[in-house]
């Protein structure tokens, strides 16, 4: 029975299959009826009704004056809402999932987002152009097309997409129950920090919310998108991967076939046997020595430098055979 470490890995479970949401009946209802709740909000703001004047109630009660031990730990707590901040951190983590996974969907979903939130929020905020309540200028008054930018909250929209999206890449139901539960706090806190502080409205808050809601659940529409982009994104890594391959193996792979090959220009033997001998002889008796010899082959192959001079062999053979007019013959 094997007790080391490989029987408990034998052991361990598979890793759960990453399931994408899809887009249920349940989901488009809750679709449908968050998004009436979005107008109706819009519409109660433009017509100044009951909403407006609860704002300015809340607005005039000041909280940020009421509880004032709060004040320095709230300063702090909603930077959990802002845009730049929290990206950094949420990217972090998704990127470390989708190396971990092997697939790029936790980036490209945080990717999508974030940009579905800057469009929607964005041209709302523009098209509205609501005031702040530093900035109200008429008690009682919407504070419409004024040239503000807050309603609806970006902080709080920010909020509960950023860290929506980690119960949104849950891979289990309990990791997604608690997940939820955590960005709900803090989707919910951000929003009621930002009126404690009198940056925004009530209705700025709720319509935040509202918005943010709007984007997790209109993810699923997008998923084949994203599906696709990733597709894409890995065919260019591969090109590029190839591509790189290529160019290295060119710069530091062989010589082509016809190519200039150095010639390897063979050592003489330490003795050379008589033949050897009576050759080199008659070859200095004509007149020409081995050291001033310019053959076809000498002109044509590089010479080798390997030894030094003192260390190379003599080429004049030893022996007693040897004419007695004959020229002694150096070699190099």
């Amino acid at each position: 029975m094997r007790t080391d470490i490989f029987a408990r890995l034998d052991r361990e479970p598979e890793p759960p299959k990453i399931e994408i949401p899809r887009m249920s009946r349940t989901r488009v209802t809750l679709f449908g009826g968050t998004l009436a709740f979005y107008l109706a909000i819009v519409i109660a703001v433009l017509a100044s009704s009951w909403l407006v004047t609860l704002d300015w109630k809340i607005m005039l009660f000041r909280p940020y004056q009421q509880w004032q031990q709060l004040h320095a730990f709230l300063d702090y707590f909603v930077v959990l809402g802002q845009r730049g901040p929290t990206a950094v951190m949420i990217a972090a983590w998704l990127g470390w999932r989708s190396w971990r996974q092997h697939t790029l969907r936790p980036l490209l979903v945080l990717g999508a987002s974030l940009l579905l939130l800057n469009v929607t929020v964005g041209a709302v905020k523009l098209g509205l152009g609501r005031l702040g309540p530093h900035y109200a200028t008429q008690i009682g008054s919407a504070e419409l097309f004024a040239g503000g930018d807050i309603f609806p909250s970006g902080h709080t929209a920010n909020a509960v997409v950023t860290w929506g999206i980690l119960a949104y890449l849950a891979t289990t139901p309990r990791a997604r129950r608690y997940l939820s539960i955590g960005s709900s706090v803090v989707a919910l806190g951000v929003g009621a920090t930002t009126v404690y502080l009198g940056t925004h409205w009530l209705s700025d808050v709720l319509l935040g919310w509202v918005a943010g809601l709007l984007i997790l659940l209109a993810l699923p529409w997008f998923e084949p998108t994203i599906a696709r982009t990733e597709t894409a994104v890995l065919a260019v890594r591969e090109q590029v991967r190839a591509r790189w391959r290529e160019r290295r193996g060119t710069v530091s792979g062989p010589a082509p076939a016809d190519g200039p090959w150095p010639v390897i220009v063979p050592q003489l033997p330490a003795q050379e046997d008589e033949d050897a001998g009576r050759s080199t002889v008659g070859t200095a008796h004509s007149g020409r020595g081995t050291a001033g010899r310019n053959t076809t082959a000498q002109l044509t192959q590089p010479r080798s430098h390997a030894t030094a001079r003192s260390e190379r062999t003599p080429t004049t053979p030893a022996g007693s055979r040897r004419p007695p007019r004959s020229r002694p013959v150096t070699g190099g």
